[in-house]
């Protein structure tokens, strides 16, 4: 760590397109594609699409943690629901399991927009999800218990 922040200089490795085709989940799909290709650290680059129903969560007010904040529980959208932007971060636990952390932009059948933290298994895909995945390669991502926050949080270290 250097100042304010946690970082590792990497590179980019290989850049994978990807349609999600319709009744998977999002972040299940994205990480199996994740597994099944053996990228331990990347990023979502971009992702559109639509779901047949939304589920996220937002930050709220929360005095009991240490930041005084922390997500809701689930809010859930019926369908249909495009999704106008999707991105997030790939890495591992410091046991090796894949993790995925995504947030995304959504928008009703009327246009009304929702925003935040995508939940994994509750978004299936209506028509397609498409989406562009981005390795690190040279550096490391691993989920840390961050004891000034007191929760495990995305870290990234040198190879």
């Amino acid at each position: 760590m250097a100042g304010g922040a946690f970082f590792a200089s990497g590179k980019m490795g290989r850049l994978v397109p990807v349609r999600l085709r319709t009744g998977t989940d999002v972040t299940n799909g994205l990480k199996q594609i994740c597994e099944e290709l053996g990228i331990k650290y990347g990023a979502v680059l971009v992702g559109i699409g639509s779901v047949r129903q939304l589920s996220y969560c937002v930050l709220t007010p929360k005095p009991e943690t240490k930041i005084g904040a922390g997500y809701t529980d689930p809010e859930v959208v019926p369908g249909p629901v495009e999704i106008v932007g999707l991105s997030g971060v790939i890495f591992q636990s410091e046991q090796g399991e894949t993790l995925l952390h995504l947030h995304g932009t959504f928008s009703d059948k009327v246009g009304k927009v929702y925003a935040g933290h995508v939940v994994a298994g509750a978004n299936p895909v209506l028509a397609t999800l498409d989406a562009m995945i981005g390795e690190v390669a040279d550096a490391k991502m691993i989920r840390r218990m961050d004891e000034e926050v007191g929760m495990g949080l995305y870290t990234p270290e040198a190879a």
